[in-house]
């Protein structure tokens, strides 16, 4: 990544996900200048007044709307834009509705792009961050997705109240789609440095195959809860994407659970799905591929499967 004393973010989309994600940036001091660009550019200006109006008591950045022109100088630039799925609408016609859009959205990028790291958050993030990563012709890394990343943290969160711990001694790891046939692997998941089985039987808590399918499940249907309570989701995934521009910024190694391409990783090829990634400056410096059991092998295979089935549909565009 470009490194120069100031950091600079784009985030195409200010709907709810992508202002959310301004405003967490602007309360963390993540990067002293963020553009938003939107099709509803007085949407743009808006979300952007309003976070401005609150920076006497965060410290001084520039955030402003912008266009795509901005992105020349860009070292992260962020797409959050596109449709909600409509009642009846089936999942690949989401998933064309969307291509469609970031086909657009990556055209434009690409026209004052200098440098940097693209980081899909759009749905179907999976299908979106193959198309951009193709489209783009940037190296393998350089484009990822937010993938199972806020799918991970819903899981940490899930066993942290089962099991009545800190949040952040639970370790796990949500891989595969984001979406229907996304996976927990349990042979890797850990409570204070034990697996969670050993932690269960430790404490004399029940924690049998029934306990792991509803917490599974739960994790599967969390967002789909929050949007049947409140119409969207965009508080958690604009954490979660902040955290992320925070390690690529900082060039801090983080691990994450995120979507990129795969090129052999577990018998997987020419499919974006997520998995643990060391995450850098560089974007996707490495996918961190470690024993798991054949039963999660064969699932996370399964995932892959499915989302080529979605591929195949959108070939085209």
């Amino acid at each position: 990544m470009h490194q120069t004393g100031k950091t600079k973010v784009a985030i195409i989309g200010a709907g709810n996900v992508g202002a959310s994600i301004a405003f967490a940036m602007a309360l963390e001091q993540n990067a002293s200048e963020i553009v938003l660009i939107d099709v509803n550019a007085e949407k743009a200006v808006g979300e952007a007044l309003d976070i401005n109006h609150g920076l006497c008591f965060l410290g001084q950045m520039a955030v402003y709307a912008g266009d795509y022109s901005d992105i020349a100088s860009c070292d992260v630039i962020i797409v959050t834009a596109g449709m909600g799925r409509k009642p009846g609408q089936t999942r690949l016609d989401l998933a064309r509705a969307n291509v469609a859009i970031a086909k657009e959205i990556t055209k434009n990028i690409m026209k004052y792009y200098t440098h940097g790291v693209i980081l899909v958050v759009s749905n179907p993030v999976d299908i979106l961050t193959y198309k951009i990563q193709q489209w783009t012709g940037l190296p393998n890394g350089r484009v990822f997705g937010s993938g199972t990343a806020l799918d991970s943290a819903r899981f940490r969160f899930t066993l942290a109240q089962k099991f009545n711990v800190d949040v952040r001694n639970v370790h796990g790891y949500i891989v595969g789609e984001h979406g229907d046939t996304q996976l927990p692997l349990w042979s890797a998941t850990h409570i204070a440095g034990m697996n969670v089985e050993e932690y269960a039987k430790m404490h004399d808590m029940p924690f049998g195959d029934e306990d792991k399918a509803k917490i599974k499940d739960e994790v599967k249907q969390a967002g789909a809860v929050i949007i049947k309570n409140k119409g969207a989701t965009y508080y958690a995934i604009a954490v979660t994407v902040n955290t992320l521009v925070e390690t690529l910024i900082k060039n801090q190694n983080t691990i994450r659970t995120v979507s990129s391409v795969l090129d052999g990783h577990y018998g997987i090829k020419d499919v974006a799905i997520s998995l643990p990634a060391m995450i850098n400056s560089n974007g996707v410096e490495r996918i961190i591929e470690f024993p798991i059991t054949p039963e999660e092998e064969k699932q996370l295979r399964d995932s892959a499967d499915a989302l080529r089935t979605i591929l195949d549909g959108v070939s085209d565009i």
